[in-house]
């Protein structure tokens, strides 16, 4: 049997630092700091809870970060 593979580490970085970010800007600097998967939604999308390691969301209004979260 193959062995289980054991997830890389989520960058160590704070979602909390993209809010009020212009959203491009946020996606940026995200994939910079070592995100594998940036997504960004609009305000009260229906979306699936699964926890993705890697991946950083962003809900965006008016263009802004509004909220970020891992997963």
């Amino acid at each position: 049997m193959a062995p289980i593979p054991t997830p890389s580490a989520e960058p160590q970085d704070s979602p909390d630092t993209y809010v009020g970010l212009a959203a491009d800007r946020a996606e940026h600097l995200a994939r910079e700091r070592g995100w594998s998967s940036v997504r960004a939604l609009p305000p009260g999308a229906i979306i699936t809870m699964e926890y993705r390691v890697g991946r950083l969301n962003f809900e965006v209004k008016d263009g802004r970060v509004a909220r970020a979260w891992k997963g």
